[in-house]
């Protein structure tokens, strides 16, 4: 390997675990090319498949951001990771709507399921998880079908992915959360639907979406 592109790859591995520590999810293939100066994409994929070629890197099958770097990758950069296999058992709630609210009292159960640990950082307290129902998130790559991971959190910026309780009916949703100042806009992602809005008292934020486990057809 050229010694240049070697170095663009540690490159790639340092940002991707220094990103996934901040924020608490893998960057984006345009987050990575952004960061390295590399404005074609393809370039940037060339880079990542050798990464996974070398077992550097590993793609997770059907999960949004599913790429992660491996415990050999962790070695090189000098830092301590789980095992690469290390599995989490969240709790599974059940569904939430993904287009009108349901009942809050839906959100229940004793399942559970497992997922890899890598995929979240060091952050991985009090997860659970929900399957989504409907097609009010399409824009936001949320299907009908999908698994969605929660943290719970009582607090999201604008803009962000929530699960949302509505005291008044006790329903919840999944949508965006936007605080209007005595509002709250609940937006759909989806150019056919409309927004819902509820005064501020009457919302609750319960958890905010940190991963999405794509349903595959």
């Amino acid at each position: 390997m050229p010694r240049d592109s070697s170095e663009k790859r540690m490159e790639i591995l340092k940002f991707f675990w220094q990103y996934t520590q901040e924020h608490r999810r893998p960057p984006t293939m345009r987050e990575i090319g952004e960061h390295l100066g590399l404005s074609s994409p393809s370039h940037v994929k060339y880079h990542i498949d050798r990464l996974c070629a070398q077992r550097l890197m590993k793609r997770e099958p059907g999960v949004a951001r599913g790429l992660r770097i491996t415990a050999k990758a962790m070695e090189l950069l000098g830092e301590s990771l789980p095992t690469e296999e290390e599995m989490l058992s969240l709790p599974f709630l059940g569904y939430i709507v993904a287009s009108a609210p349901v009942p809050v009292e839906a959100l229940s159960g004793s399942e559970t399921i497992e997922i890899s640990r890598s995929l979240f950082g060091r952050n991985v307290d009090n997860l659970f998880a929900l399957r989504v129902q409907g097609n009010s998130m399409i824009d936001a790559l949320i299907n009908d079908g999908d698994i969605v991971v929660f943290r719970p959190q009582q607090r999201v910026e604008n803009g962000e992915l929530a699960a949302v309780w509505i005291t008044e009916t006790g329903e919840t949703t999944l949508k965006r959360f936007y605080d209007e100042g005595t509002r709250v806009r609940l937006q759909p992602a989806n150019v056919t639907m409309q927004p819902l809005y509820y005064p501020r008292e009457a919302v609750e934020v319960q958890g905010k979406v940190v991963l999405v486990i794509r349903q595959l057809a």
